[in-house]
């Protein structure tokens, strides 16, 4: 297994902590790099990843039994493309509570997808005990937690990484206010190599724009190492059983 082949969750329980963005992120990272992408939209309101990438990403809902019977049934497919879900707040317990129930993760796996959450970290009582609850229903899930910077220093990690030594925080880097005008104006893709031109950014912020992601791709090729190793370790936990 490999980041190609995977299915990685963004999600919180919180609203407004910048999980749409990570989405985003990693929906065009895997753009950049090449690989075939497909994103699913939990969420309601404006600022949706359907709307910013209407190529890459579908609305979802698990509403209904049909609902989720067609999200889950798509994200276990082995076809070798990298599937993203922006798991709204208002889901959050519902997605998790219908994956534990049917044994989402170990169907995962044995269909060779790698399953995978990235958790926004906020140093509130809710989101620290939904952290943990995940931790301990779904072993053979790789669960990272995500340091969103804009959401300042006060996350507390300690309460995060309680649950191994392996664990490590993926860094999502604060990207200049300045730029917020451009990129949050939808449609609009971070992986098109012309964006500068077509929303008439000044040289500067351009270039500021391609620090920053360098900075977030270099987090990513390193979750997909995180990713690999973690894949190798479960196999051979699992070949041994």
């Amino acid at each position: 297994m490999s980041f190609r082949n995977s299915v990685t969750i963004v999600a919180s329980p919180r609203p407004r902590v910048g999980k749409t963005l990570l989405a985003r992120l990693l929906t065009d990272f895997h753009r950049h790099e090449g690989h075939d992408v497909a994103a699913f939209d939990l969420n309601s309101g404006e600022d949706t990843l359907a709307r910013y990438l209407p190529m890459q990403a579908t609305a979802a809902s698990i509403a209904d039994i049909k609902g989720e019977m067609a999200l889950f049934d798509r994200l276990i497919v082995d076809d070798g493309i990298s599937k993203i879900v922006d798991l709204g707040a208002a889901s959050f317990s519902a997605f998790f509570s219908t994956a534990a129930k049917i044994g989402f993760a170990e169907e995962a796996r044995r269909r060779a997808v790698a399953p995978a959450v990235l958790f926004v970290m906020t140093p509130d009582r809710t989101a620290v005990e939904a952290y943990r609850h995940l931790y301990g229903c779904f072993p053979s899930m790789m669960l990272m937690p995500v340091h969103n910077e804009i959401l300042g220093p006060a996350y507390r990690p300690e309460k995060y990484l309680f649950v191994g030594s392996g664990a490590q925080v993926v860094q999502l880097p604060t990207l200049a206010p300045d730029l917020h005008q451009y990129i949050e104006v939808p449609p609009f893709s971070l992986a098109d190599a012309q964006f500068g031109d077509r929303r008439g950014l000044p040289p500067a912020a351009q270039a500021e724009l391609q620090r920053w992601l360098r900075r977030v791709f270099l987090e990513f090729r390193e979750l997909e190492l995180r990713i690999l190793l973690a894949d190798l370790q479960s196999s051979f936990k699992f070949g041994s059983q």
